[in-house]
């Protein structure tokens, strides 16, 4: 017993010794971090160089410190949208600034309306008389969207680039429920509601199919539109009709494609477009490095250009991601945090107020916290807009009822009035292997639900009428909001998703424009003149955490691809990733839903995955790598 106890004692003091050593570290890090700030001091006279190494976003989501460090990798790179935008309309006016790069090497896309912000403020740059250089291995169609505003598009001579178009496949899972007997129960309103059908049908519907063609068929002539507008000496038609023989008459070429179709316009290694920018800014005295050049890093940049802060400020609160309840985000829009940041910024002196929307909805109680968070501000007596970003579809539209003027893009995703709700039972599985339920019951509720034994018709009932009601509550909304009779909101309504062209003519949206249009139409309500505002975003700035927590666990992102095999293989993961939150969704516990699962927004990866729900959650993915 006493060698026993001593090595017990051994154990414990090596446990402890352990955890000691784990918090000095994890404190030295956190210390690390909270230190750390962009110095503007390393701005340098050159070019700047905007290195867009993951996705562009409305609003950036935290990194987690922990869970990024026992994950051993940091998660995608998020760049908010107005920030590259503001970089670049700073690089025009700044004599610092002689060319500007953005390295699209491993840029993973964004949304169209940010895309086409970020076109013209690159199209600004130009109109400066400042070079735009672009670089990559592999450009799909949001890096050629971008490429297209560019004054000389590189391209690395192994790489190459390829132009697809919105659209795509969905996975459904009927087959596999009625193989395992589950029955997906479904509550929903509105004939275009095709958030459910992967659940209740084999393939995409007639009415879901209708609404997906008109809408990708308006996005696809957006986007050419811009390209062609941008760069008129590019071949779309010969790139995304008949691409095979494209290729083929390159004999497989990728890259001499790309410069036959015009979509670049040189092909060079990286250090051959160094040497390139050495001809335009000159050589780096301070570097050894053939072809180095004197350069400005994004993050630098952007701390050397902090946002404005005279005048009287206007409040700018930003809707972004899934909605749902709870305190979830930024990067996710938590119902209640979201309501809580309004709910401060009453105690400030605010002008106004823009509600910048860049979401497919969720759920229905988070997005009536929000708006009627949103109902207190405009009963001040202040004017209200709302911006629309790249979608503000079902639950993004619920939060957009309150405006007194609703700004949209023609490229916006809105629409998708209509709710539903899912609750899988598994009677027949049970069944299967079994397993009987049996009891007593007092009354037709007793009991219910039960998700092994079955629902009776009454609660199938009651949650149908429950759904119904929500809807009326949704058509109610629009139309106080948009002043339509109840019967005309239900006609633009039954789940139908508009692009923001088609939406305005049917008087969802008000007027075409961004969020320079919207802050800008909410300081001539408050009578205020150019110079005598600014905008203040409610919630707290990206901190140096993240960027630091980047660097230190990027290491596994130099391994990926980045040629166009990369760019297939992404779409893959994408589609796995796709069955894996289809399962989530309809096994997670949710209430009612406004969301807008055809919405493209919401197909694309998660750019920054949710940290896992519940303690014993989180202690199995802890194991699940």
């Amino acid at each position: 017993m006493r060698f026993a106890g001593k090595v017990w004692r051994l154990l414990v003091g090596i446990k402890d010794g352990l955890v000691l050593l784990f918090m000095l570290l994890f404190f030295g890090l956190l210390f690390a971090i909270l230190t750390t700030r962009p110095s503007p001091a390393e701005v340098r006279e050159g070019a700047l160089v905007l290195e867009l190494d993951g996705v562009i976003v409305e609003e950036a989501s935290r990194i987690d410190p922990l869970q990024a460090l026992l994950a051993g990798e940091a998660p995608t790179g998020e760049f908010q949208a107005r920030d590259v935008v503001r970089a670049l309309d700073a690089a025009a006016g700044d004599e610092r600034i002689d060319a500007v790069v953005l390295d699209l090497d491993r840029f993973m896309g964004a949304g169209q309306v940010h895309l086409q912000d970020i076109g013209e403020a690159m199209d600004r740059v130009r109109a400066a008389e400042k070079p735009v250089l672009t670089y990559a291995t592999a450009y799909a169609d949001d890096s050629v969207f971008l490429a297209a505003h560019a004054s000389e598009v590189w391209l690395n001579p192994l790489g190459g680039a390829i132009v697809a178009g919105p659209g795509g496949n969905r996975l459904y899972f009927k087959g596999l429920l009625d193989k395992l007997q589950v029955n997906a129960r479904v509550y929903k309103v509105g004939t275009y509601k095709s958030a459910v059908e992967p659940y209740t049908e084999t393939g995409m519907s007639e009415p879901a199919r209708e609404n997906a063609r008109a809408l990708y068929g308006a996005l696809w002539e957006e986007w050419q539109a811009n390209v062609k507008k941008a760069r008129p000496a590019a071949d779309l038609d010969l790139v995304t009709k008949t691409p095979a023989e494209w290729v083929e008459a390159a004999q497989g070429d990728l890259s001499k494609a790309a410069l036959d179709a015009g979509l670049v316009d040189k092909l060079g290694s990286r250090d051959q477009f160094n040497a390139r920018l050495v001809e335009l800014v000159g050589k780096d005295k301070w570097s050894k490095l053939p072809n180095a050049f004197p350069s400005t890093d994004y993050d630098a940049w952007l701390a050397d250009n902090p946002l404005k802060t005279e005048g009287k400020p206007i409040g700018v609160v930003t809707i972004a991601g899934e909605i749902v309840d709870g305190k979830a985000g930024p990067g996710t829009a938590g119902g209640t945090r979201i309501a809580d940041l309004l709910d401060e910024a009453l105690e400030r002196d605010f002008a106004g107020l823009v509600v910048r929307v860049d979401s497919p909805g969720g759920s229905v109680l988070a997005s009536e916290e929000i708006r009627e968070a949103i109902m207190r501000h405009k009963a001040r007596g202040i004017p209200v807009a709302v911006s629309m970003a790249n979608v503000a579809a079902s639950g993004g539209y619920w939060v957009s009822t309150p405006a007194d003027r609703i700004f949209a893009e023609p490229d916006t995703i809105t629409g998708s009035i209509g709710i539903f709700a899912v609750l899988p039972t598994f009677e027949g599985t049970a069944r299967s292997i079994g397993v009987n339920s049996d009891g007593v019951q007092t009354g037709p509720l007793s009991g219910q639900p039960d998700l092994v034994g079955g629902l009776t018709p009454e609660v199938d009932r009651i949650l149908q009428a429950s759904i119904e009601d929500g809807y009326r509550d949704f058509l109610t909304r629009v139309s106080e909001a948009r002043g339509m009779t109840i019967e005309e909101a239900d006609r633009v309504g039954q789940g139908r998703v508009w692009d923001g062209g088609t939406a305005r003519q049917l008087k969802l949206v008000d007027e075409y424009g961004g969020m320079e249009e919207a802050l800008a139409w909410v300081a001539a309500q408050a009578e205020l003149g150019d110079g005598k505002w600014h905008a203040a975003y409610l919630g707290n700035p990206p901190s140096a955490r993240d960027t630091l927590l980047r660097q230190i666990l990027d290491s596994e992102g130099d391994a990926e691809g980045r040629d166009v095999f990369a760019l297939f293989a992404r779409q893959e993961a994408r589609t796995l990733s796709s069955i894996a939150s289809e399962a989530s969704r309809l096994l997670s516990v949710q209430g009612a839903q406004a969301y807008c699962l055809a919405c493209p927004q919401a197909e694309a990866v998660k750019a920054s995955p949710s940290a896992p729900k519940g303690w014993l959650a989180r202690l199995v993915s802890l194991f699940a790598d």
